[in-house]
């Protein structure tokens, strides 16, 4: 069974040391992905102000968030704004390109898309999304095939403004992987939704005493049931303190019959001959709504 692979780049150090490492990761296994980069302001320390909800400070404490992305990371952009990824790190991001990755937009302000998902106008959602469409598309001197929502957080309104962009995918949501298009207000949408069902390892560990020792062993578990399935890592973790746990993940899949492809690929492979629509969910392990499929048919 072929996984779709994606990458998640939130923040400057995931970008700086996070996808060297990963590059390397996935050389070793013969793997290539879909990257999605955060090209403005890394403000992500900004999240911090969520302790104050009793989900997020158990979600943080539960991941061991502090050791798992360090400090730099938690408090980014907390006292004074965050330098800019896209600026700083242009021959980083750079690299999974030349290496003949997929790549698409993330964001541009990661944390504000966030925050502000379903409450700013469909307007400044869109500002923030060609701000980074134009950023990446310099860097890397042609057009980004794709975007992917931060957070997963998007509405019918923002999905539909951005089927007006030249984009072959979008991946917005979190459910069923198979890949299928959305209808908004009657209005059935062009560009392919491709759904990510498996969990992230921060919404994993301490659940039901998963922790490093048996994570992969729950990971290979899900991958068991014959399905299609579609995987985020982020380069802060697998990137960073996690990768030799992502190693032998993906050493163990590929020994269990499973390959990893990028989401394009994988679009190809599965097809998209499916309807549905978007609405707010929750999943376990994540903090407050994101956007998840509704009634997809065949």
């Amino acid at each position: 069974m072929s996984i779709g692979l994606r990458i998640d780049v939130d923040t400057w150090r995931g970008t700086r040391d996070g996808v060297p490492a990963l590059l390397r990761t996935l050389d070793a296994h013969g793997i290539r992905a879909t990257w999605y980069f955060t090209l403005g302001p890394d403000n992500m320390g900004r999240h911090i102000r969520r302790m104050l909800r009793p989900s997020f400070a158990l979600k943080m404490m539960r991941s061991k968030a502090a050791s798992l992305y360090g400090w730099d990371i938690l408090l980014r952009g907390t006292l004074w704004p965050g330098p800019r990824i896209g600026e700083g790190l242009r021959s980083t991001i750079r690299m999974p390109i030349s290496a003949g990755h997929e790549f698409g937009v993330h964001a541009w302000d990661h944390h504000w898309w966030q925050m502000n998902a379903g409450r700013a106008s469909v307007a400044q959602m869109m500002e923030q999304l060609d701000r980074a469409h134009d950023a990446l598309a310099e860097i890397a001197g042609s057009a980004p095939q794709s975007a992917a929502s931060p957070g997963w957080r998007c509405t019918d309104a923002i999905l539909a403004a951005k089927s007006t962009r030249p984009y072959s995918f979008h991946s917005d949501t979190r459910g069923a992987a198979l890949p299928y298009r959305v209808r908004v207000n009657g209005t059935l949408l062009t560009p392919a939704q491709i759904p990510v069902d498996l969990p992230t390892y921060d919404e994993l560990v301490g659940h039901n005493g998963v922790d490093d020792s048996n994570f992969n062993d729950r990971m290979v578990a899900l991958l068991a049931d014959g399905n299609p399935h579609v995987l985020t890592i982020h380069a802060e973790s697998e990137g960073g303190r996690k990768a030799a746990l992502f190693s032998d993940f993906l050493a163990r899949a590929k020994a269990n019959g499973h390959s990893f492809v990028p989401l394009g690929e994988y679009l190809a492979t599965e097809g998209c001959n499916r309807e549905g629509s978007i609405a707010r969910g929750v999943i376990a392990g994540r903090d407050d709504w994101l956007a998840v499929p509704a009634g997809v048919t065949q």
